[in-house]
């Protein structure tokens, strides 16, 4: 369904006002950056598959392994074809702040909790459920 011409003008004053107040975020939504392959990834993708599926039909007439070898070496032409380039950088999602500027997530650092078991954060997953929630009945936002 096609907007209207209000609609079609209140969604670009809504537009420039996202660019105005926050570029880094604007850019980031436009899909610069995001999505993009690498044409090199996807050309050694294309022809690591296509070499797999020779060895796939090697290995009906020949060896089971060659075929299995071949499978594998599908599966992984066509992942390093479908995921983005990093070129050694993280793509990984940002955390935004309070002021609306995007940040990467640090790594926790792994600590061992009594049991021995590695945890991250602090304390347990349901040490932490439950201080979430003491704070929200103490700020008389439960339920």
């Amino acid at each position: 369904m096609a907007l209207s011409e209000r609609e079609r003008q209140m969604l670009e004053e809504m537009e420039e006002a996202i660019r105005a107040e926050d570029p880094r975020f604007a850019s980031q939504m436009n899909g610069s950056g995001a999505g993009r392959t690498d044409r090199r990834r996807v050309v050694l993708g294309v022809i690591g598959a296509i070499a797999g599926l020779g060895l796939v039909l090697l290995g009906i007439n020949t060896n089971l392994w060659v075929g299995v070898a071949g499978f594998v070496l599908i599966v992984g032409s066509v992942a390093l074809a479908l995921t983005p380039g990093g070129g050694g950088r993280s793509h990984g999602l940002g955390l935004v702040d309070d002021d609306g500027s995007v940040r990467r997530p640090r790594t926790p650092h792994k600590r061992r909790t009594k049991g021995g078991r590695k945890a991250t954060g602090h304390g347990t997953f349901m040490e932490r459920l439950e201080q979430r929630w003491e704070k929200r009945r103490q700020d008389g936002q439960g339920w």
